[in-house]
């Protein structure tokens, strides 16, 4: 007896010295998003996850204070997951990076799902177009997250108007632009549809309703020149969404993921595959995942070069035909 639980003890030994020299032995990447606690963070979180489950690799997720490609750019991250239009202006030196010159280094992976943005007012507020927006209070600045701003002149230029029609409230983030909200300082909460900040606003100001977009083709020409690849999207009334009473046509852009073009072709193929294939793990951990369409994740992005082993990945399951 006392011999047979030995060699229990030793298979039991031995399976946990393999299961950790096999865990040792996994390849490891780093995934770089925006802040702790963010949307994309989060997201991140849920790709490390599936890649750790299903792609075997030791997935690590790196916050970092603004939108992280430049160390995917440098190879101290592999993957970065952030926003289409960011990833093009950094990717060809322009927006935000204008003068910083086109990084050959960044490859396209993925397109993930959309993010849903949107201008709340107060239930019974007397603005209910864009263009009703003129001579109002929005925060502005956001020297701390200068993609904001970029994003409210794309609403702003939706409705025909410029930031020189609407009085300037300077908000370093978008945490403080909600907090001027609720405190009456401006007239409008720009925010990501659907976040907790939100919520919060709604439960201060006793309601809240979105603006609708305006989708006539100069209407969206506007939008699309200060945001490339952005494009509108029907949003459904839904418990969880604040602000939606009826079908609402809002501005949306894809969360992608890029990564630095040395990093292996096998390693990118193995993350694009796990990716398809773990929209369920993803929702699990990760609710907004439900908008994840896999079919939609080997879309083009404006300036970004696919990589290798995505490519590979896609001809494979046939979503690039050639």
């Amino acid at each position: 007896m006392r011999a047979h639980k030995r060699i229990i003890n030793r298979v039991s030994c031995g399976l946990a010295a393999a299961l950790f020299a096999s865990a040792a032995m996994a390849q490891t990447v780093g995934i770089v998003t925006t802040p702790a606690g963010s949307f994309s963070n989060s997201a991140g979180s849920a790709i490390a996850k599936v890649l750790v489950e299903r792609a075997k690799l030791r997935a690590i997720v790196q916050a970092q204070a603004g939108t992280g490609f430049e160390e995917v750019d440098s190879g101290a991250a592999d993957f970065n997951v952030s926003n289409s239009f960011d990833a093009t202006f950094f990717a060809t030196g322009t927006g935000e990076y204008e003068g910083l010159g086109a990084k050959s280094t960044m490859r396209h992976v993925a397109n993930l799902l959309p993010y849903r943005v949107a201008m709340h007012v107060r239930a019974d507020s007397n603005i209910h177009r864009i263009a009703d927006l003129k001579g109002k209070r929005l925060s502005s600045g956001f020297n701390a997250q200068k993609t904001i701003a970029r994003i409210i002149e794309a609403h702003l230029a939706n409705g025909g108007l410029k930031w020189t029609d609407v009085i300037r409230v300077p908000a370093p983030n978008v945490t403080r632009a909600a907090d001027d909200f609720k405190s009456g300082k401006v007239d409008v909460l720009f925010f990501a549809l659907g976040s907790a900040a939100v919520k919060e606003a709604s439960a201060s100001v006793g309601g809240l309703r979105v603006i609708e977009v305006e989708t006539s083709a100069e209407a969206l020409q506007g939008t699309q020149v200060i945001l490339p690849g952005s494009y509108v999207i029907t949003v459904n009334p839904a418990p969880a969404l604040d602000g939606i009473s009826k079908p609402t046509q809002l501005i949306a852009f894809d969360m992608v993921m890029v990564a630095n073009a040395k990093v292996a072709e096998d390693t990118v193929y193995r993350t694009a595959r796990a990716l398809y294939e773990g929209k369920a793990d993803l929702v699990a951990t990760f609710p907004p995942f439900a908008l994840f369409n896999p079919a939609n994740m080997a879309k083009p992005v404006q300036g970004v070069p696919p990589h290798p082993g995505a490519t590979r990945f896609y001809r494979e399951i046939g979503l690039i035909k050639n």
